[in-house]
């Protein structure tokens, strides 16, 4: 169990090649005990941007403030407040500010491989490096 307010927990740089004024509280994750998904929360300043990027798992994501859009191959997506995004494995991907205010999104990821004999399809999903 575990219960905390989101602001207790300590927002951190992403430190990923291709992150601009990028940051993440990692709200529930493996060090806590999670055993199946990471629930993280991404702070993007206005002109910031996560990298572009794809990778086997996908993305579950809630839009909690401000605007902007998800940059895929298939093309720009905009968002904005109360929106729910999914990105499917392997959709090269990245998340843009194009506001004036504090872009805040939840990203859930799962800790394990579709494929259960390897153990974790997402390393920086327990809290210990960035990734988006």
């Amino acid at each position: 169990m575990k219960h905390s307010h989101y602001t207790d927990i300590p927002l951190e740089e992403v430190n990923m090649e291709g992150a601009k004024k990028t940051k993440i509280r990692w709200l529930v994750a493996e060090k806590d005990g999670a055993p199946n998904f990471a629930m993280r929360l991404f702070e993007v300043e206005p002109g910031g941007f996560t990298p572009y990027h794809a990778h086997e798992w996908e993305h579950e994501n809630f839009i909690v403030e401000g605007e902007g859009h998800l940059t895929t191959e298939k093309g720009e997506i905009p968002f904005k407040k109360g929106d729910v995004l999914y990105v499917e494995p392997h959709l090269k991907h990245n998340y843009v500010n194009s506001g004036d205010k504090v872009l805040k999104f939840l990203c859930m990821v799962p800790l394990d491989k579709p494929d259960k004999q390897k153990k974790t399809v997402n390393p920086f999903a327990g809290g210990v490096a960035n990734n988006c």
